[in-house]
């Protein structure tokens, strides 16, 4: 590490959007910023902000490799702190963590918090413990399980991995798992032969409501920093990656539970809590890694990512600076939206496409608010134009080719 001086960081994933905004906040504080990707194109790399570039093995097919180019890069290049972006990135430096002990700090969660966010079923174990509301789940590694389950739960039903991303370092590879709907129970049994086998699956009463998540900086379960945001549109469009969001105030309630989870965790590091709301509300899930909304926050001035290098290389500030009241103050109605998934989330909402007959989708007319979003003045791309225009100049002229290529994919898939 550097011992005096500048400081360095290394962002992985510095072609979303998300990674950018670390790249960005970084930047602007005076931080000697490599920005690092699998992809030689990532638009992270053409930032102003960006004084360094390293282009990494894929973490999800060769995760060895990549550990391998980061640990190196830490040496060589005398990186004070890395900050993995995705669970691909997390999951192998995760399982290295002691090799990188005195070369650089690498901002994840502690072994345990981390493996129980990890693991789906832990999560809800603990939220049940301290009475925050968890979906009406069950958890099944057999069909004859998941048919017992099934006849205890109503439709339709959200099938899940219990671990989304799966770490096989004795295969040298990260495993991908997805969520899908069963409508009945002859659905189910097609959805379900796919994800039985390596896992356990868990089976969930599906929750309607709007997604909120609550975004933490934290140290040993004590919040920092607090912010929360609503989403206007999700990829898929029955529930994900968020397209299109906007600041909303801390909802004391969520972010009771949300601070009761963390406490118990003792998590130190970044950490967005989502749930569903609606009639009540229902947690989803624990997200230990730094969220795609992340550009929100930081546009709302709540700056996670230099509040985070500075806890973790400077220490926590005094107890008396964050008791009381939740911390940070910041503007609601503020909206951004990752150009990509939006413009995706418009053509299936106009085409009708990626629908499930049985769960509810936005009507045709949630498109036009939705266009009004990317031509009007008053929101912003996650890739802003203004101060740092060239990643956002070259994802406007990739962004044709891209949407091209996932409407052959869904059109194969059809």
């Amino acid at each position: 590490m550097n011992s005096a001086g500048e400081r360095a960081v290394l962002v992985t994933d510095a072609g979303r959007g998300s990674g950018l905004a670390v790249i960005r906040s970084l930047g602007r504080a005076g931080w000697r910023v490599v920005a690092a990707s699998d992809d030689p194109r990532a638009l992270g790399f053409l930032s102003r902000h960006a004084r360094e570039r390293l282009v990494y093995p894929d973490p999800g097919a060769r995760p060895a490799a990549f550990v391998e180019a980061l640990l190196g890069a830490a040496r060589e290049r005398r990186i004070d702190l890395i900050v993995p972006v995705t669970d691909e990135a997390i999951h192998p430096l995760a399982h290295a963590r002691d090799r990188f002990r005195g070369v650089s700090a690498v901002a994840m969660a502690e072994p345990e918090a981390l493996a129980l966010v990890t693991d789906k079923e832990r999560t809800l174990e603990l939220a049940r413990s301290l009475g925050v509301p968890v979906p009406e789940t069950r958890v099944v590694r057999t069909a004859e399980e998941a048919r017992a389950a099934a006849s205890e739960l109503r439709f339709p039903l959200v099938l899940k991995p219990a671990v989304s991303r799966l770490y096989l370092p004795e295969e040298d590879r990260v495993v991908r798992g997805s969520v899908t709907y069963a409508g009945d129970p002859e659905e189910l049994e097609q959805r379900l032969s796919p994800l039985l086998g390596r896992q356990k699956v868990l089976l969930q009463e599906y929750v309607a409501g709007v997604g909120v998540g609550v975004e933490l900086l934290v140290f040993e379960g004590r919040p920092l920093l607090a912010f929360q945001h609503r989403r206007l549109a999700e990829i898929p469009l029955t529930g994900g990656a968020s397209a299109w969001r906007e600041s909303v105030p801390l909802d004391p309630r969520l972010y009771g539970h949300a601070r009761a989870l963390v406490g118990a965790l003792r998590w130190t590091g970044l950490v967005m809590v989502e749930f569903k709301t609606g009639a009540s509300e229902r947690l989803m899930e624990i997200n230990g890694r730094i969220w795609g909304s992340l550009p929100l926050a930081t546009r709302c001035g709540v700056d996670f990512p230099g509040a985070l290098a500075s806890l973790l290389l400077d220490g926590p500030p005094p107890k008396a600076a964050t008791n009381g009241a939740p911390p940070c103050e910041y503007p609601a109605g503020v909206r951004t939206y990752d150009s990509e998934l939006l413009l995706t989330w418009i053509a299936q909402v106009l085409l009708g496409t990626a629908r499930h007959p049985y769960l509810p989708s936005p009507p045709r007319r949630a498109a036009l608010p939705a266009l009004g979003a990317l031509l009007g003045r008053r929101q912003s791309s996650d890739i802003p134009w203004r101060e740092d225009p060239r990643p956002a100049l070259a994802q406007l002229l990739r962004l044709p080719r891209r949407l091209a290529r996932k409407a052959r994919r869904g059109g194969r898939k059809a």
